[in-house]
């Protein structure tokens, strides 16, 4: 919840500090959404913040702005993509609306997308739960987030001794509740449940294209 809420942890400050003890939604200025993307390998976050839901097609909004922002810049010999994910939330494994998705980013891309998810109870070995996210709730413990650009300014300001640099973003609307995909759209996905594991690891691979004769993209 954004507004005059109590944030756990000290801070220093000049004068004390009103705040609500208890973040009723009827106080709040909105509700903040934040969806992570950590690169292993080069120690970079970037957070995605929504202000409405947390749907399937906000993070899968998410990872395709971080390819097409700074992940292509920076893995020009890319030839698939390989997404460590916890089982539930709006990544979940069960969700049809998370797979169609990350089908349209591979045919946009042209890359295989390949998925592991975490087995459920077990997100808090995903790298970016303690590489990332810890790091940026020690940065704002105690600080009131009363606006978006509070909570984006310290996000963006978390840094560690050992290299840790954040990107954020807002992202306002577009990722409304309630979307299906039907029998017809599931089955014209291009998915393979892997030999172990099938429910949790799966690849993505693009949908042969073309364009007809009013610029359109279509997809066999």
């Amino acid at each position: 919840m954004i507004g005059n809420f109590k944030n756990a942890g000290r801070t220093w400050c000049k004068e004390a500090d009103r705040v609500l003890v208890h973040d009723w939604p009827q106080d709040a200025v909105a509700q903040a959404v934040p969806y992570g993307v950590y690169e292993v390998t080069s120690n970079r976050g970037y957070m995605y913040v929504g202000d409405c839901f947390d749907t399937p097609r906000f993070a899968v909004d998410a990872i395709t702005d971080w390819w097409f922002g700074d992940g292509q810049k920076r893995y020009r010999q890319a030839h698939r993509l390989l997404i460590l994910a916890d089982a539930g939330g709006s990544n979940s494994y069960r969700s049809r609306v998370w797979k169609a998705q990350l089908q349209e980013l591979s045919d946009i891309t042209q890359l295989p997308i390949t998925v592991c998810h975490y087995p459920p109870g077990c997100s808090k070995w995903n790298p970016i739960e303690h590489r990332l996210f810890s790091h940026i709730s020690i940065n704002w413990a105690g600080v009131p987030l009363r606006s978006f650009e509070t909570m984006l300014r310290y996000i963006e300001g978390t840094e560690t001794e050992s290299g840790l640099h954040v990107k954020a973003c807002l992202r306002r609307g577009g990722n409304e509740t309630g979307e299906r995909v039907t029998n017809e759209e599931w089955m014209k996905l291009r998915l393979t449940p892997h030999d172990i594991c099938p429910a949790w690891s799966y690849t993505l691979t693009p949908r042969p294209c073309w364009i007809d004769d009013d610029d359109q993209v279509i997809y066999c």
